[in-house]
C-alpha cells in the first residue's frame, strides 16, 4: 500500500515520482525489485514464509530496462529506455538512486545520465568505480565514471573504439576486475539474409578504458548465439547461455583470457527434440555455493484459437543444473514458471528463495474457449540440494508493457 506520491524533477527532462513507505522491511535482509514498464517497485522478501510483500516505487523516465547494485555503496543503478523490440527509441538513460538502509527505497542520487541508443544491460566493475552499458542496436559498449559518493561522472571517451559484435546483450566485468566480457548475440538467418555470427568480445580492462584481447566465437561464430554469462564462484570457469541454440556450454577463463573453445556443452531443454518457434535460453546464474547453475528457458510459441493469439505449450521454466568438481553440469530438475517468457529470476542472500518474473501475459486455449494467464512472479523454496519448489504465484498486470527486470538486492 503506497500512502503518497511526489515528484521530483531530474537533468534532461527525467522526472521521477518517488513515494513514501507503508512498512519497512527488516534490517539485514534484502529489498526484491521489479520492473513493470517504467514502474521500479521494491518488495520486502521473507525467505522462510516464501512471500513478498510490496511498498514502494519509483516511476523511471521511460521503459526499465535493467538494474545494478554498486558493490559497496547503497546505490543502485537502472538503465531505461522508450526503444524495444519494436522500435530503437529516442529517449534513453541512466539514473543513480539511493537505497534506504532499512526499507530499501529509492530516491534519486545525483543526474540522469543520456545514453546514445537503447541500453539492454549494464553492471558495474568490482571497485565500483565504472558503469558499463551494453546496447545492442547499434551493438556496443560505453563506460561511465562513478564518484565516491555514487553518482554518475562523465563518459569515458575510449582510445579505441570498442569492438561491439553483433547484437551485444550483457557486458560484466571478470571476478579480478582485469577484463570486462560483451556477450553478443548475432542473429539467426532470417529473409533471406544469412545468419550473423555472435561472440563473446573479451576486453582488458585499466582506469575505465577497454582493449580487445580477445573475441570467442567456436565455428566463426555461426551457430554460436550466447545471451549471458556467470562465472563459478571459486573455479576459473565462465558458464553461457545460448539462447538461439538452447544450449549451456562451460569456459575456462586464466590470466584474462577464455578457452577458445568450450570445456563441457549441455542442452537446457528437458524436451531438446520438441523444441516450438521461439524457444530460447535466457538469464543463468551460479548458486553461491558452486553446486549449482540455473537457466531460464523461454518460449514465445504463439497460435491461434477462434481467432485469437494463444500461447502454446513451450518450455517456460528454471532448469536447474547440478555442478560437479570440474565445474561439468547435470540437468536434473526443469520447474515451471506457470507463466510465459521468464526473462529474470534471482535468490535472496540466504539462497532459501528464489523469485522468477514472467514479462508477459498470454491468452492460453481452456476447453473450448480461452482464458489469460498474467504475466507474473513465481516464488520458489530453494532446498538444501539445490532443487525448487514451487511456493505461489503473482498475477502482475502488464498492460501496454512488460515486466522486464527483477532481482534481490542486499540491504
Amino acid at each position: 500500500m503506497i500512502e503518497r506520491r511526489t515528484a521530483m524533477g531530474l537533468a534532461l527532462g527525467a522526472a521521477i515520482s518517488s513515494p513514501t513507505l507503508a512498512q519497512p522491511a527488516s534490517a539485514g535482509g534484502a529489498t526484491f525489485y521489479q520492473s513493470v514498464g517504467p514502474v521500479l517497485a521494491a518488495w520486502k522478501p521473507d525467505a522462510q514464509a516464501l512471500t513478498l510483500t510490496r511498498l514502494s516505487e519509483v516511476t523511471l523516465p521511460a521503459n526499465v530496462q535493467y538494474v545494478w547494485r554498486h558493490p559497496s555503496l547503497r546505490t543502485l543503478y537502472v538503465v531505461s529506455s522508450n526503444g524495444g523490440p519494436g522500435g530503437p527509441g529516442d529517449r534513453h538513460f541512466l539514473n543513480a538512486f539511493r537505497t534506504d538502509p532499512d526499507s530499501g527505497a529509492l530516491s534519486p542520487h545525483g543526474e540522469a545520465v543520456a545514453l546514445r541508443a537503447r541500453p539492454i544491460h549494464m553492471s558495474l566493475d568490482r571497485s565500483g568505480g565504472f558503469a558499463f552499458v551494453a546496447y545492442n542496436n547499434p551493438s556496443g559498449l560505453t563506460v561511465h565514471r562513478i564518484s565516491g559518493d555514487g553518482t554518475l561522472g562523465a563518459e569515458v571517451r575510449q582510445a579505441v573504439t570498442p569492438d561491439g559484435g553483433i547484437y551485444g546483450h550483457q557486458v560484466l566485468a571478470t571476478p579480478d576486475n582485469g577484463s570486462v566480457i560483451l556477450v553478443t548475440r548475432g542473429n539467426d538467418a532470417a529473409g533471406g539474409k544469412p545468419e550473423d555470427p555472435g561472440a563473446l568480445k573479451v576486453f582488458g580492462f585499466r582506469d575505465g578504458q577497454l582493449t580487445l584481447r580477445q573475441s570467442v566465437a567456436p565455428n566463426g561464430g555461426l551457430g554460436f548465439g550466447p545471451r549471458h554469462i556467470d562465472f563459478h564462484p571459486s573455479l576459473p570457469l565462465v558458464f553461457v547461455s545460448l539462447e538461439r541454440q538452447n544450449k549451456l556450454q562451460v569456459y575456462g577463463l586464466r590470466d584474462g583470457a577464455m578457452t577458445p573453445e568450450p570445456i563441457f556443452t549441455v542442452e537446457t531443454l528437458r524436451r531438446p527434440g520438441a523444441v516450438p518457434p521461439q524457444q530460447l535460453a535466457s538469464t543463468l546464474h551460479v548458486h553461491p555455493n558452486g553446486r549449482h547453475l540455473y537457466l531460464a528457458n523461454r518460449s514465445d510459441a504463439i497460435g491461434e484459437h477462434q481467432g485469437q493469439p494463444i500461447g502454446l505449450d513451450g518450455e517456460n521454466s528454471i532448469a536447474v543444473f547440478d555442478l560437479d568438481a570440474n565445474g561439468r553440469p547435470t540437468l536434473v530438475q526443469s520447474e515451471d514458471t506457470r507463466g510465459f517468457h521468464p526473462r529474470t529470476f534471482s535468490l535472496d542472500p540466504s539462497s532459501r528463495m528464489m523469485v522468477a518474473a514472467d514479462i508477459v501475459g498470454r491468452r492460453i486455449r481452456q476447453g473450448e474457449g480461452t482464458t489469460m494467464r498474467p504475466a507474473n512472479l513465481a516464488i520458489y523454496r530453494v532446498g538444501t540440494n539445490g532443487r525448487l519448489e514451487f511456493a505461489s504465484s503473482i498475477p502482475v498486470e502488464t498492460g501496454e508493457v512488460m515486466q522486464f527486470w527483477s532481482g534481490m538486492v542486499p540491504l
